[in-house]
């Protein structure tokens, strides 16, 4: 059997049916399935069993056999939620338990790391760093990324195959539960249906025009991808980036949007707001070569060419991967 933990949420349940179509039925699926929205991300999905992340620890023992590998993607993922004590609860406790449990049993894990560990980018974007500590996350949902990936990597004993992925930003099908912290390109989607018109952060940066902020966006079907490749390909474990390696603007996304739409452009600048003004990212782009060393050699989809697939296919008929 197959673990796929956060199996409810939007990259969980893309994983989940990534490993459907290539013939991988026999999986539990973990959440707290309490949200009726986030669970028609897995309605049609096939899988053994539902098991509640509240007792999954639990559950587990006794099955060390049965285990063939984990996927931990499940994390209170809001980058705007302050309670520490949840956030090491849920992103750090509960990874360490798990970390441990595949460690005493040789069961090979994949978990979810985050390139918000990077923080505002000082020392770059490369997954070779060698000092981690030195990062210095925007939020604490980013430093408790950060604190699991140091942990794991200080461990004299780790699970005999591991690798941790830090994912960029991640856009596409199964998204609609998010609200606020859906991505860029879902809110555009709706903004532009709405009224015909989509609003922009100004750049507050003289470096930067408006609208040429830039992102590394990756299309939530090639992180699954990368994410089954590894498990098939079992490469040398350790942290990997998870974007696309070519980061795009803003205006880059819009027009993306608005031709899938058909729509004729027209984008409004706002002022990026004063609270988060000085910790707002003009630039970040995953260095991808320690991952495409490893052999992964599909090309990742720019972002002209996910939206429409994502506006076209989904959006537009609120669709499900």
């Amino acid at each position: 059997m197959i673990i796929v933990t956060g199996a409810a949420g939007f990259i969980g349940s893309c994983l989940v049916s990534k490993l459907n179509d290539e013939g991988f039925f026999d999986l539990i699926l973990v959440d707290d399935f309490s949200n009726e929205a986030k669970n028609l991300n897995f309605e049609h999905k096939k899988y053994t069993q539902l098991v509640h992340r509240n007792d999954f620890l639990e559950w587990m023992a006794g099955k060390e056999n049965q285990i063939q590998f984990v996927f931990h993607i499940g994390a209170r993922t809001d980058t705007a939620e302050f309670n520490i004590d949840i956030l090491n609860q849920l992103n750090l406790d509960y990874s360490k338990r798990l970390w441990t449990f595949c460690t005493n049993n040789s069961i090979p894990i994949i978990y979810a790391s985050s390139a918000a560990t990077y923080g505002m980018g000082e020392f770059g974007f490369d997954d070779n760093m060698q000092d981690l500590s030195l990062l210095k996350p925007l939020n604490p949902y980013g430093q408790s990324k950060l604190d699991f990936d140091i942990w794991a990597l200080s461990q004299e004993e780790k699970p005999f195959y591991w690798s941790g992925f830090k994912f960029f930003n991640v856009y596409g099908p199964n998204e609609y539960h998010k609200s606020r912290m859906a991505s860029v390109v879902f809110h555009a989607f709706n903004q532009i249906k709405s009224n015909n018109k989509l609003k922009l952060f100004r750049s507050h940066n003289p470096d930067y025009l408006d609208g040429a902020q830039q992102r590394d966006f990756i299309y939530v079907k090639d992180v699954v991808d990368v994410l089954f490749f590894s498990m098939i390909n079992r490469f040398e474990s350790d942290l990997y980036n998870l974007g696309t390696g070519k980061s795009q603007t803003f205006l880059d996304l819009a027009s993306a949007v608005f031709e899938a739409l058909n729509i004729e452009k027209n984008i409004e600048f706002i002022d990026t707001p004063a609270d988060i003004r000085d910790k707002y990212q003009y630039f970040t782009e995953a260095k991808m070569d320690k991952l495409l060393n490893k052999g992964f050699i599909q090309t990742f989809q720019p972002i002209e060419i996910g939206v429409k697939d994502y506006v076209i296919n989904y959006l537009e008929g609120h669709k499900y991967l």
